[in-house]
């Protein structure tokens, strides 16, 4: 990761580490479970290279590795009792979300331009919709987004604050996309059915085969996730042709369609 510059930003009063790297207008990057792993750099390289400047905050894990199974576990089970996250029950946001509402606020004042990117995934997958409770963010990409893990339907914002992002899209013509695999044990059908009902025709999904998964994976997800899961990272097939590849270069153009208007 020496490509990316490591830097402690400080926000309502926390600090996080934050990878930053390239320029541009601003993307947030929140990384899956068990971290910011190769094939997460890999992705955020990806779009920094298509003209933008990456911020990716340290959220869990150890940055730069590929976790063993056993230490991926250990990571999750931290995350799942952390104060920062909720991981269960569905229906309100986690509280690190208000963090990194404040982190697309920075990002906004040191890049420019007419909004931040904000692109999660797993775990964090539906904090790029919440983040979208602040101006700052206008564009929003859910990669398998998986809380709550207990309710398959359910969704890791409350009905208020999805109610107020469904009037913002509509007041300002905006979209949300959102990728999964067709037998992704973690983010279901029914889940992305639950962000149809409330979001309308601004949700726009992609549902990819499981033929499409790459099938040599790392340990933590040969022994624990165990199903197709990671669209842009792990899952991806790095070839030309692949519908994992079509995702990523629908990501970026997203990106660069809302995040370059004059």
């Amino acid at each position: 990761m020496a490509d990316f510059k490591r830097r402690e930003v400080r926000a309502l009063g926390q600090p996080k580490t934050v990878y930053v790297s390239g320029s541009g207008p601003a993307v947030v990057i929140m990384a899956e479970m068990p971290g910011i792993s190769p094939h997460v750099a890999r992705f955020a390289r990806w779009v920094r290279d298509a003209g933008f400047t990456v911020y990716m905050p340290s959220l869990f894990g150890r940055d730069g590795a590929v976790q063993s199974a056993d230490e991926g576990a250990a990571v999750f089970r931290r995350t799942c009792i952390s104060t920062d996250f909720r991981a269960l029950g569905g229906g309100l946001a986690s509280p690190v979300t208000e963090w990194l509402r404040a982190l697309a606020r920075i990002a906004l004042d040191e890049c420019g331009g007419v909004g931040v990117g904000a692109i999660g995934m797993c775990f964090t997958g539906n904090f790029a919709l919440s983040m979208m409770l602040d101006e700052a963010t206008i564009a929003s990409v859910l990669c398998q987004p998986s809380l709550p893990l207990d309710n398959p339907a359910g969704i890791e914002i409350s009905a208020e604050e999805i109610s107020t992002i469904r009037k913002r899209l509509d007041r300002e013509n905006l979209d949300v996309l959102a990728y999964r695999f067709e037998g992704d044990r973690f983010c279901r059908a029914e889940r992305f059915a639950t962000y149809r009902q409330a979001l309308g025709n601004h949700f726009v999904e992609r549902v990819l085969p499981d033929s499409a998964a790459k099938q040599d994976v790392p340990p933590f997800f040969e022994k624990h996730v165990r199903s197709p899961h990671s669209v842009v990272t792990v899952h991806l097939i790095d070839e030309q042709g692949q519908p994992t590849i079509a995702a990523r270069d629908e990501i970026i153009a997203f990106l660069r369609g809302r995040l370059t208007k004059k």
